[in-house]
Formats: structure tokens, C-alpha cells, sequence
């Protein structure tokens, strides 16, 4: 058992990248939480991992931004079935700072750039080709100019608190791993019955 989870995530997120079934192996369902205690989860994609925490990025004004602004604590879930491995992450979330959204920002396709300006994330769209047209006064807006963040996008690092890795086995004999940090150390794994 490696003493040190993040390790054992990028080993578990290598393979998973590798391999051929898994197409999109940077997704991971998010689970967040209203003041209220009204759950709700979605699926979004992890952009970073470090021993700092795991990095996604969203606009500023959807149900998870705020929930996330009520309730700073969530949850991952990265399943990857080919591979019979799931692995959960619960901990505090944090907003990235400025210069790193501003980085990840200016990575992204023009297009996506554009679409992050035009989309009014959450809110209900009245028109069924409201967000093209939005996005094309985005696009006569810039021209072929530089594309900068918009103020209402920016990213989240949640910052985990325990880490569980579970691996398929035979007969649902699965594995199970849990780390748990303590004051930002990582204790020695338990082993969980499946």
C-alpha cells in the first residue's frame, strides 16, 4: 500500500488516460451541497492534480459556484469501468488564484474562450439558438483579438481531506484503500471491507 495517495492517483489516472475504452479519463462527477442541504452532482473535468488539491474550472454564476459559495466542502467520484477502478475524493474547496485561472484560460481553444463569455451557465435559455447568437456577438466583439477571462469564470482546487480507491475484484471481492490526511498528513491507508 503506498503511503502517499496523490502518487497512487497519477499512477491510476496514467493508466486510465492509456487506455483505449476510456475516452474522457479527466472526468469526475462533482458533488456539492446547499446551505439548505439540497445535494446535487454533476460531471466536470479535473484540469490539475497536485498534491495541493484537484483543480476544475466553472462560471462564477452556476449551482455549483453557489453551493460552493454556501457549502466550500465537496466531493469527486473518477470512475473508470474498463479498468474497475473508482476512486472518491472528499475535502474543502478553495477559488484558484487569478493568475492561475487567467493561465488555464488563455489554454483553451478559441472557441471555448468565446463560449465561456456567451454562456449564461444555469440560467434558463428562452431561445433555441440563443447561446449561437451570443456567442457570435462575442465573436464580432473580440474580432481576432485576444479572447481575456471573463470576471464571472475562474476555478476551484478542492483540497482533499480523504481519498478511498476501489479496484474490482472477483466475485465483488473488491479492494477498497482509504487515506485520510491529518493536518495535512497523509495517515497510513486502512483497508475497507468492499
Amino acid at each position: 500500500m503506498p503511503p502517499d495517495p496523490l502518487s497512487l492517483f497519477a499512477q491510476w489516472l496514467k493508466s486510465a488516460r492509456e487506455h483505449p475504452e476510456i475516452k474522457e479519463p479527466t472526468a469526475m462527477a462533482l458533488a456539492t451541497c446547499s446551505a439548505a442541504g439540497q445535494p446535487s452532482v454533476r460531471m466536470v473535468l479535473l484540469k490539475e492534480s497536485s498534491a495541493a488539491g484537484f483543480v476544475f474550472y466553472t462560471n462564477l454564476g452556476s449551482r455549483k459556484a453557489r453551493e460552493l459559495a454556501e457549502n466550500p466542502r465537496a466531493g469527486l467520484c473518477f470512475f473508470w469501468q474498463p479498468l474497475g477502478r473508482q476512486v472518491r475524493v472528499d475535502g474543502f474547496v478553495q477559488p484558484v488564484s487569478a493568475q492561475e485561472a487567467d493561465r488555464y484560460f488563455a489554454s483553451r481553444d478559441r472557441l471555448a474562450r468565446l463560449g465561456a463569455w456567451a454562456s449564461r451557465q444555469s440560467q434558463e435559455e428562452k431561445h433555441p439558438f440563443a447561446l449561437e447568437r451570443r456567442v457570435a456577438r462575442y465573436a464580432l466583439k473580440f474580432g481576432g483579438g485576444e479572447v481575456e477571462r471573463p470576471p464571472f469564470w475562474s476555478g476551484y482546487r478542492l483540497v482533499p481531506e480523504s481519498i478511498e480507491f476501489w479496484q474490482a475484484g472477483s466475485f465483488r471481492l473488491h479492494e477498497r484503500l482509504l487515506y485520510i490526511s491529518q493536518d495535512g498528513v497523509w495517515q497510513e491507508p486502512r483497508r475497507l471491507y468492499p
